[in-house]
């Protein structure tokens, strides 16, 4: 005898499933509106194509575009202020630089369907849209309100859209991102690591390597005594890395590098690890004598730790998906 979510479940899944040409439709409609970050234009025609889409799923959308981004905010169009709100976040900004349609174009092979910003996350667009859709159909109200907030600025950084993400997502109940799943499983992400940039600036003192070479202070000598007591805060065990990127410094073979500079990259699954990290970094110190050290930086995406409310959303479904927690990117 099947129960009400199992039966709820199915008919989800049979009304999804006669629609994935219609699916595979929207999708490209979306593809085929180039929006790369920083590119108003292409993010605001693809913002109105997702607001039409959404107000065909029963949403009011508004849209907030100007010369260089653009987001879109919905939600129902027959409020219930009783309920909970359930967050869903998405971005539609790519990679992809604008022309990039003219030799990859958009194609489907094998089921599959190809083209720029179609995965990464295009597609969990359409995938919100018609899961919208499919409960409405079936007769299914979600018992938290869903608020939608879909950004142009995501693969920059976030930096316009984030105070609006925060303050959206501190009177939700529970968030859901609509990114790509982990692996051909289909598994949630239900943590990741916080991902941190520094830069690393050492200044010392030029001077003529064969004429005079005591006068000068190395920054690249000093620069690899830093490497070392970067290296060194790599913890494999607790999944920390941090990684020294690049190296930059010194002017000519025969003169004592007066700068050089490390961008550093560091990765933590928890946010002790992640302030410890952070606080070494920030505190390193010259090694040389008269070279000077200034770093700069931080963890711009902390760690998202699974927590006993995410547990507890797993829980719930039904079997479907598996959970894993994954690197940042």
């Amino acid at each position: 005898m099947q129960t009400d979510t199992t039966r709820i479940a199915a008919g989800v899944v049979e009304w999804l499933a006669a629609r994935e040409d219609e699916m595979a439709q929207t999708l490209e409609q979306l593809v085929a509106i180039e929006s790369p970050s920083a590119w108003g234009s292409g993010l605001g025609r693809v913002a109105e194509a997702i607001a039409e889409e959404l107000s065909a799923s029963g949403l009011c959308p508004r849209i907030r575009a100007d010369s260089t981004n653009a987001l879109v905010l919905a939600r129902p169009a027959r409020r219930r202020r009783s309920l909970p709100r359930q967050l869903l976040l998405g971005h539609f900004d790519t990679v992809w630089p604008v022309g990039t349609l003219e030799h990859m174009p958009m194609r489907r092979a094998d089921g599959r369907l190809y083209g720029p910003g179609a995965f990464d996350m295009k597609g969990g667009i359409v995938q919100l849209v018609f899961a919208l859709r499919a409960l409405d159909a079936v007769g299914v109200e979600p018992p938290a309100e869903p608020v939608v907030l879909l950004t142009g600025d995501e693969e920059v950084g976030s930096a316009e859209s984030r105070p609006l993400i925060v303050r959206l997502a501190r009177s939700a109940c529970r968030a859901f991102v609509l990114e790509p799943s982990f692996g051909p499983g289909g598994a949630l992400k239900v943590a990741r690591k916080g991902i941190g940039r520094y830069e690393v600036r050492i200044r010392g003192r030029a001077a003529h390597a064969g004429l005079d070479p005591g006068a000068g202070v190395s920054a690249i000598v000093e620069a690899s005594h830093q490497i070392q007591m970067i290296d060194a805060l790599n913890d494999p065990g607790r999944g920390v890395t941090v990684n020294v990127g690049t190296v930059e410094g010194g002017l000519r073979p025969n003169v004592v590098a007066p700068e050089a500079t490390i961008v550093v990259e560091a990765r933590a699954p928890r946010v002790e690890d992640a302030e410890r990290v952070n606080e070494a970094l920030l505190g390193l110190a010259p090694l040389t004598d008269e070279a000077k050290v200034q770093v700069t930086g931080g963890f711009g995406r902390p760690p998202m730790e699974q927590t006993p409310g995410a547990a507890r959303l797993m829980a719930l479904e039904d079997g479907g998906f598996v959970s894993t927690v994954v690197d940042g990117v």
